[in-house]
């Protein structure tokens, strides 16, 4: 009651003597005590549930909480290693290319007459075969990506992080192009090269261009560098999928698969 009664009639007290401060400070002590033991009391709680984190135990607080830089930062780069490691999967996986309409590499537009014609006399396996070894070529150089997008992801700075997340759909995509073009093709050109030797895309080339000039009155057809060529259709390839697979985590609940996607983007929503 002393105390109620010193809160009531505070407009009455002189805050210059001595006691008065002591008083106020005995009282903020109090408060403090009791924040460290209701602190200490939640911590208990929390084990008691089982719960490892905030989260866990109170997500609808948690959830509505304001996005810090950190957060922010942490849920971008998330985001950007499990979408370039679901790209990668993708597209290095058999048929990764070949098989998605969306990103097959094909014939090259200077050859379409060389392809029309082999066709028309009934050579056009030797221009599926061509078509399926650069296709198949990519796919094997799809690999090398991660450690370069990996490396772009550890640079992301919070202004990055920021202008990802309130961005276009494809805001993360283009972050990564803008970033890693230029290192993934010289990266990338030397694999093909190699893929493309090893699938025989080479000797199938030179085929097909061979079986075009034994045709009577053809003219000579425009050489085009295949490994420059396919490096580029599979560069283009590799961050038309991480597009949508970014605008799915954008969208889509179900693709945020960990509780700090969730939290991000759930905010987005």
């Amino acid at each position: 009651m002393a105390t109620k009664a010193w809160f009531v009639y505070h407009r009455d007290v002189n805050y210059n003597r001595p006691e008065t401060l002591i008083f106020l400070r005995m009282v903020t002590m109090c408060y403090c005590h009791r924040f460290l033991l209701g602190a200490l009391l939640l911590i208990g709680l929390l084990g008691m549930a089982g719960c490892a984190t905030l989260q866990e135990a109170f997500p609808g607080v948690v959830d509505n909480l304001p996005l810090d830089e950190q957060t922010v930062t942490a849920g971008l780069k998330q985001a950007l290693q499990v979408g370039t490691e679901r790209t990668v999967a993708a597209t290095g996986q058999e048929d990764g290319f070949l098989g998605n309409s969306l990103i097959r590499i094909p014939i090259p537009d200077q050859l379409t007459d060389v392809t029309g014609t082999l066709r028309s006399v009934g050579l056009g396996s030797y221009v599926d075969e061509l078509e399926v070894g650069m296709n198949r070529a990519a796919e094997q150089a799809a690999g090398e990506a991660v450690d370069v997008f990996w490396d772009a992801i550890t640079r992301m700075t919070v202004a990055d992080a920021f202008a990802i997340l309130e961005g276009a759909d494809n805001a993360a995509t283009e972050y990564f192009r803008s970033r890693t073009w230029e290192t993934l093709s010289g990266r990338f050109q030397p694999i093909v090269q190699d893929k493309m030797d090893g699938v025989g895309l080479a000797q199938v080339y030179d085929q097909v261009l061979d079986l075009y000039g034994s045709l009577p009155l053809m003219d000579k057809p425009e050489l085009v560098p295949l490994d420059t060529y396919v490096t580029d259709k599979a560069l283009g390839g590799l961050f038309t999928v991480l597009a949508g697979e970014e605008k799915k985590i954008r969208e889509d609940p179900l693709a945020r698969s960990t509780d700090l996607l969730r939290r991000v983007f759930g905010s987005q929503d």
